[in-house]
């Protein structure tokens, strides 16, 4: 690849670097790390050092929903369903900076305990198992293992019933239009909107559903949450129940199906080992990228970065920083974990981590060992063609 001189234009949607992005992210690192893209009118930031810094200092907002609802949708022109489903990610705690975040975060801990996630434990083996028994001599990796595997676990910890898991495909598809959309796709919004109204009513009769009738289940819980006489209201409790189901289960198909793919093709690496999530996370973990907005002009790298500016933090790239990982480009899953920040660091740390580690930990080796001649179709790979995550279309498979 061509090293990056000054006034290069760097794509991370170009055909090759959504196949494989880090020889770009590592050109990046060393030669333009604090990166101004014309293309995206926004920065791209490389390096671990200030990924780490930056992921932790709250002049870099994660308030991106806020300021473009009222650019954007505040005008009498708005499209009333995009203005809705505007509504509706403003009230994730994601796109909350403190005291928001901070008031949303403490009153959902109370509900993603690690207790509630531990119990899971032998229903996620159980799930898994099930689902390997059905795959026939060529099968999808992702949607006939990992999709419904981890899918059914969010369900499960939502109490949506089983009848009706079958159609949180369609509408988390489409919000992901919202949420990760290709740039310069000029429906996915109003697609996104309307699958997010539908989802949001569902949701809605769902929770009055749990007001009425309390189960055993987070839904429940979320309601039930309480600190200091505060609680989660209606909406913020369906907000809430549709982050879960959305990024619940997008972030852990795609680690579940990074990760297999990873392994496949370093196959003396054993997929159990107690660092094996870890390493797969560092190495090509969902999350190629994480969006803020500048608070106040930072300096950082050199730059200057201006109030207003979006701002991509790549944990891609930084997870394979060699000032910070030794031979990073190799997979290793005896490295010594703790430092990759696939899952980011600090306030905006994800609380659903711990569930995506036990989901990859059981998945990922199950379906190795019970197919211990698994290997790749020799079919091309697809990636979703987004900025912020990496994960496959489909995981092509031969199982015998």
């Amino acid at each position: 690849m061509t090293v990056l001189g000054p006034g290069t234009q760097a794509d991370l949607l170009s055909p090759e670097a959504v196949a494989d992005p880090y020889p770009l992210l590592a050109e990046l690192r060393e030669h333009d790390p604090v990166h101004w893209s014309e293309r995206y009118r926004s920065w791209f930031v490389t390096r671990y050092a200030d990924v780490d810094a930056a992921l932790r200092d709250p002049r870099f907002s994660s308030d991106r929903i806020s300021p473009y609802r009222r650019a954007r949708l505040d005008g009498p022109d708005a499209d009333p369903g995009v203005r809705a489903a505007f509504g509706v990610l403003e009230d994730w705690m994601v796109f909350k900076d403190p005291p928001d975040h901070t008031r949303l975060r403490k009153l959902l801990s109370r509900a993603f305990t690690p207790r509630a996630v531990e119990r899971m434990r032998p229903r996620i083996a159980e799930i898994a198992d099930g689902l390997l028994d059905d795959l026939g001599p060529e099968a999808d990796l992702i949607g006939e293992f990992a999709y419904p595997l981890t899918s059914s676990v969010v369900a499960e910890l939502l109490g949506v019933p089983r009848e009706d898991r079958s159609r949180f495909k369609d509408w988390s598809d489409r919000i992901t239009g919202l949420v990760f959309g290709g740039m310069g796709d000029p429906d996915r919004h109003a697609d996104g909107a309307d699958g997010m109204a539908e989802l949001t009513a569902y949701l809605g009769a769902l929770v009055e559903q749990h007001e009425r009738d309390p189960a055993d289940d987070l839904l429940t819980a979320l309601i039930r949450a309480r600190d200091a006489g505060d609680a989660l209201s209606h909406d913020e409790v369906v907000a809430t129940g549709v982050l879960l189901l959305f990024a619940g289960h997008e972030t852990t198909t795609n680690l579940i199906g990074n990760g297999i793919l990873a392994l496949l093709r370093h196959p003396s690496e054993a997929p159990d080992a107690p660092g094996s999530v870890e390493e797969l996370l560092r190495w090509d973990g969902p999350a190629k990228t994480i969006a803020r907005l500048m608070a106040t002009d930072v300096e950082l790298g050199g730059r200057t970065l201006r109030t207003g500016e979006r701002v991509f933090l790549c944990p891609a790239a930084a997870n394979r920083d060699p000032a910070v990982f030794p031979d990073p480009d190799r997979l290793d899953v005896s490295r010594k974990p703790g430092r990759q920040l696939g899952f980011g660091i600090g306030l905006h740390y994800c609380l659903g981590a711990p569930l995506a580690r036990l989901e990859a930990s059981i998945a990922i080796p199950a379906a190795l060992h019970r197919f211990p001649q698994l290997r790749l179709t020799g079919d091309p790979l697809s990636w979703h063609p987004v900025l912020l995550s990496r994960g496959l279309l489909r995981l092509p498979v031969v199982t015998t």
